[in-house]
């Protein structure tokens, strides 16, 4: 298995507490901390060989379906990344997991050859909403699991569920920060925590990136704040400075991709099947792989989101839509949802595949829904199902469905042509 996700989200964690209560033995080789580790791959491609130079490590005897044999940081070693396959083909009765934060960026600098048909790739997503109420508010969380209709939720249940998004708004769902939340700490500690992610994220521009790259990376970076304050969230390069040209920050862009810093969102000039033979390339928009990493990144204070400061209105929109992403990706299976938009009349935030059928998905921040986007895409196409997503009530009328932006997590559930929708 090869496990992949950003920096900081909680990968190695999840490996250790599933070796550690799921196996007899668990061991870990952590090919940064240690890189001596790295020549017992160098000196062969058996994994017979591989794994009698790897015990001599580990005080953990290395036994098949007995041992978790956990590769940490593999990006560090391409032997190590590579021996995956040999193991798949010549040894596979040998569990091993392997992980790595920045495995991306490395394959593409290193032309590392991904071992396709060989290993289960699996990404990792911070903690959505739904994963962060059932810690903060189990009885509201069984109610919400236990839904089977969209119908009107009582208000004591509406209340609860605006109360803790907002509170997910502010730490996001990075692991650290949104314990700290969890367990009650104050607003420094966790700007604190989210900070000293983003710090990390800053060296590894420094460690990871190519010298003449690295300015770049940090512009386009440090625009993401602004590219999403826009009321068109359109991705502009001359935001980044002025006169930037595409070609100057595409590495840049694909660099922070990879990193799985960021989520590109392509347009679709028609929504029609299959949704990527409509893709424009040449517009796009940019969302960060967490709200509270967002917030932090943008200086926005915890207190404007609690206070619904009047001020705060562009960027509101364009933080209840990175939630609403963040909600949909794992859904998805990792595929990205698309947007639309018609001549500057209308824009619909995301249009997404289920089962053959593409569903437009209206984002608002509040309640308010006065805008005609959402009635322009239906007079053009007639679609069986339409979503919002807003601050109004669960209810549905004639195929459009209103969901609570606190209830993104289960929205796809009330589609009833979506498979396996109780679990969704």
């Amino acid at each position: 298995m090869l496990l992949q996700g950003a920096r900081q989200i909680g990968k190695t964690w999840a490996v250790e507490q599933f070796g550690k209560t799921d196996y007899e033995f668990f061991v870990k080789f952590d090919l940064d901390r240690s890189p001596e580790i790295i020549d017992a791959f160098k000196i062969s491609k058996e994994p017979s060989r591989v794994i009698k130079e790897l015990q001599s490590y580990s005080d953990v005897p290395l036994l098949p379906g007995r041992t978790l044999i956990f590769f940490d940081e593999i990006q560090e070693s391409e032997e190590a990344f590579n021996s995956l396959k040999y193991f798949c083909e010549d040894a596979p009765e040998y569990h091993i997991i392997a992980a790595g934060s920045l495995l991306g960026v490395a394959v593409r600098r290193k032309n590392m050859k991904v071992p396709v048909g060989k290993v289960n790739r699996i990404e990792m997503y911070p903690a959505t909403f739904r994963e962060f109420l059932r810690m903060a508010d189990p009885s509201t969380f069984d109610y919400v699991e236990n839904l089977q209709t969209p119908e009107h939720l009582p208000t004591v249940i509406f209340n609860k569920l605006s109360s803790e998004y907002r509170r997910y708004q502010i730490c996001g769902g990075m692991p650290e920060a949104a314990s700290l939340m969890l367990d009650g700490a104050g607003m420094a500690e966790i700007d604190a925590a989210l900070q000293d992610i983003l710090n990390l994220d800053e060296v590894d521009f420094s460690k990871y990136a190519q010298p003449q790259e690295v300015t770049r990376i940090r512009a386009v970076w440090h625009s993401l704040p602004a590219q999403l304050s826009k009321e068109n969230r359109k991705f502009i390069y001359k935001v980044i400075r002025t006169g930037s040209r595409a070609k100057d920050y595409e590495s840049a862009l694909t660099w922070l991709v990879d990193a799985g810093l960021v989520y590109q969102i392509f347009n679709v000039s028609k929504p029609s099947i299959p949704l990527s033979g409509y893709e424009d390339r040449e517009a796009f928009k940019l969302y960060a792989c967490d709200c509270g990493l967002l917030r932090r990144l943008a200086g926005v204070k915890a207190d404007v989101i609690q206070n619904r400061n009047a001020g705060y209105t562009e960027f509101k929109g364009a933080m209840a839509e990175n939630i609403v992403l963040q909600a949909l990706l794992p859904r998805l299976g990792g595929e990205k949802p698309y947007y639309w938009t018609s001549e500057g009349r209308a824009e619909i935030e995301f249009i997404i595949d289920i089962s053959g059928e593409v569903i437009p998905l209206e984002v608002k921040a509040e309640g308010n829904t006065a805008g005609r986007s959402l009635s322009v895409y239906t007079e053009k196409y007639a679609p069986e199902h339409r979503i919002r997503i807003s601050m109004n009530n669960l209810q549905e009328n004639g195929g459009l469905y209103s969901i609570p932006n606190p209830l993104a997590d289960w929205m796809l559930r009330f589609i009833t042509r979506t498979p396996d929708s109780t679990k969704m």
